[in-house]
């Protein structure tokens, strides 16, 4: 006999526990299958560990410039493993917390291998076998590291994200393989930590979506500190020598490292609930195809987060589980549109943004208003001795020629990951730049660019 349920979700990631919290406080009765840990990548091997080295890369960053605050430090010496003891602390405090939410929501969480099948059946396999049943599911399977040919996943010289993020020593030298946000996070982290670094993209620039300003704000940035960058190559596997191996890249280059790192995106994990005899497509990328309201082909059955095709973020998994949520509650929730999700990538210099970028703007056939202002006249920065970057504006046009409607909003450097809250509002709310350029800004703060940045598309900027 099966164990009834309202709510069954396949996956405990960010999408499957924020489904399950919003449906559990809704009053639903609520089921969770994790095969692993709850929290998936994001808390175990993505986000929280991945930042929580960089905060390491900050604090080094800090103590070798400590002297021209009139401090005086050494040169910083590194034990990752001490970083690595540290960001497990933070994961287990986290994970204990998310565990204790669940348990204090009354939702019944099953340790095994979720599949979908027919009847709205899900079959757990694992320590406590059990067969579920529920008027509604979730799937929410998350994604996996791509991986390349000519590059075996090795875990000693040649390693993805899950790999890297245990590093106990500093490599002396590595080759990252990819220029999108998580290879640019890898390279901006391994080069502080005092790597040399050599990044590798095949797209014209590094971090492709991005504004093309602020993608080369980075780039200029990181050959500031020293990281090789080569763009628009393509690779062409690797060669081992004992302990170490040599990387073949563009027209006949190459370069010797100590550890190469794939960091090419992830994979959705769309067939990882089994599906047979269900309706549920997965499309030749391995995403489920759902409709507006994130429905399958099964009635009653939604796919949400890195397993459907929408940005691979952890945040746009809480919105679409709680979008999911709303729908089969009959609440008719509004759906979620991509172009204009926050993005946040955690390089040094940091890059924020919201919205269209010119070139998408030109794109959607807008006629648009720009404006840019550069943090090395922002007080706050200075005193910060962070003055690299920009923030970048992109308005309509409207007939009588002055910015109206804000589009998009692009930031890079010190903080930005901080500052994007009120960007973001300002473009899903639709505002115009005179209703934004209103409201007063605290002083000294970064922040204040983003109001000036504004101020200025009026006619009546304060400083250029």
């Amino acid at each position: 006999m099966g164990i009834s349920h309202q709510l069954v979700i396949i996956g405990g990631g960010p999408a499957g526990y924020a489904a399950a919290l919003y449906g559990a406080a809704a009053g639903l009765d609520v089921g969770l299958v994790e095969e692993n840990r709850i929290g998936g990548t994001c808390l175990h091997v993505g986000c929280i560990p991945a930042k929580e080295l960089l905060e390491t890369a900050a604090v080094v960053r800090t103590v070798k410039h400590a002297a021209t605050f009139g401090v005086s430090a050494g040169e910083p010496m590194i034990d990752l493993a001490i970083s690595q003891e540290r960001k497990q602390k933070v994961i287990d405090n986290l994970f204990k917390g998310l565990t204790g939410l669940l348990a204090g929501r009354g939702v019944t969480v099953y340790n095994g291998r979720g599949t979908l099948g027919v009847d709205h059946t899900v079959i757990v396999d694992g320590p406590e076998p059990a067969t579920l049943t529920a008027d509604h599911i979730i799937l929410a399977t998350g994604s996996s590291p791509r991986t390349i040919p000519g590059f075996a996943i090795d875990g000693q010289l040649v390693v993805t994200s899950d790999e890297l993020l245990s590093l106990d020593t500093v490599p002396e030298r590595v080759a990252v393989i990819g220029g999108g946000a998580i290879g640019c996070e890898f390279a901006s982290f391994l080069n502080d930590v005092g790597a040399q670094v050599t990044l590798l993209e095949a797209a014209p620039e590094i971090l492709p979506g991005c504004d093309a300003e602020v993608a080369k704000a980075v780039r200029r940035s990181f050959k500031k500190h020293k990281i090789k960058v080569h763009a628009g190559v393509s690779v062409n596997g690797h060669a081992p020598t004992g302990a170490t191996t040599t990387v073949a890249f563009g027209e006949d280059e190459t370069a010797e490292v100590d550890l190469v790192v794939v960091a090419v995106g992830r994979r959705p994990n769309g067939d990882a609930a089994g599906l047979v005899g269900t309706r549920v497509v997965v499309d030749d990328r391995g995403f489920i195809e759902v409709n507006e309201a994130l429905l399958t082909g099964e009635p009653g059955v939604y796919a949400v987060g890195d397993v459907v095709n929408t940005p691979q973020l952890a945040h746009v998994g809480f919105a679409e589980g709680m979008n999911a949520v709303k729908h089969l509650l009959g609440e008719n929730p509004v759906p979620l549109n991509p172009a204009t999700v926050p993005w946040c990538i955690y390089t040094h210099p940091e890059v924020a943004f919201a919205g269209l970028t010119e070139e998408a703007a030109v794109a959607a056939g807008h006629e648009i208003v720009v404006s840019s202002h550069r943090f090395m006249g922002n007080g706050r920065a200075m005193i910060l001795g962070e003055t690299d970057g920009l923030v970048k504006v992109i308005a309509k046009k409207d007939a009588d020629g002055r910015a109206g409607q804000i589009l998009g909003v692009h930031m890079v450097g010190p903080w930005v990951t901080e500052q994007l809250g009120q960007a973001y509002l300002a473009v899903n709310w639709e505002a115009s730049v005179d209703e934004v350029a209103a409201f007063i800004q605290p002083h000294p703060t970064m922040s204040e660019l983003f109001g000036e940045t504004v101020l200025s598309l009026t006619g009546r900027g304060l400083h250029g």
